[in-house]
C-alpha cells in the first residue's frame, strides 16, 4: 500500500482498493433505489463523502467491500426514512400527487427467475441479491444487511426453498 494511495482520513482504505470495487458497490446501489440510475450515483457520491471525511471509519473489522457496502445500505435506508417522513408529511396536510411506478430492471430481470427473486419478502430477496449478484459470500452479506451470519443463513435457505417452489410451480404449470 502506498502512503500516497491512502485516504488522510480513514488511513486503512487505498482509493484504488475503491476503485477496484466501485461497479460492485454501484450494482449494489441500484439495486437500494430501485434501479434509479440518478439516485444511485447519488449514494455513491454521499457514501465516498462519508469515507474521504472519515465519517465512516473503516477499521478492518470486516472486508472493505462488505463495509462500503453497510455503508450504502444505511445511507439508503436514512433516504427511505427521509422520504417516508416527507411523505408522512404530505399525507398528513392532503397534498398527495400521483406517483408513477417505473419499472427499472436489468436486461435478465424478466427471466422467470428473477420474477420469482422480486416476488421474495425482502430480506430474502437481499440476500439472493448479494450472493448471486453482487458476489458475497452469506458472512459478508449478512454483515450488510446487519444481521447475524445465523439470521443470514435463514433467510438464505428460506429464499431457496421459496424460490424451488415457485419455479416448480410456475414449470408445472407449462407442461
Amino acid at each position: 500500500m502506498r502512503d500516497s494511495d491512502v485516504l488522510e482520513n480513514n488511513p486503512h482504505i487505498t482509493s484504488s482498493a475503491l476503485e477496484a470495487i466501485h461497479s460492485r458497490v454501484f450494482g449494489w446501489a441500484l439495486s437500494r433505489c430501485n434501479f434509479d440510475h440518478a439516485v444511485a450515483e447519488d449514494l455513491m457520491q454521499q457514501a465516498y463523502v462519508e469515507l474521504l471525511s472519515g465519517n465512516a471509519r473503516f477499521d478492518n473489522k470486516s472486508s472493505l467491500q462488505t463495509f462500503v457496502f453497510g455503508v450504502v445500505q444505511n445511507l439508503a435506508r436514512s433516504r427511505l426514512r427521509r422520504l417516508a417522513s416527507r411523505l408522512r408529511l404530505v399525507r398528513h396536510n392532503n397534498y398527495m400527487r400521483a406517483v408513477t411506478a417505473t419499472d427499472a430492471a436489468e436486461a435478465d430481470a424478466s427471466s422467470d427467475v428473477w420474477v420469482a427473486v422480486r416476488q421474495l419478502p425482502a430480506r430474502q430477496r437481499d440476500i439472493v441479491e448479494l450472493i448471486f449478484c453482487r458476489e458475497l459470500t452469506i458472512e459478508e452479506a449478512s454483515g450488510v444487511m446487519g444481521v447475524s451470519t445465523g439470521t443470514g443463513r435463514r433467510h438464505y435457505d428460506r429464499a431457496k426453498k421459496a424460490l424451488k417452489s415457485r419455479l416448480q410451480e410456475r414449470w408445472e404449470l407449462e407442461q
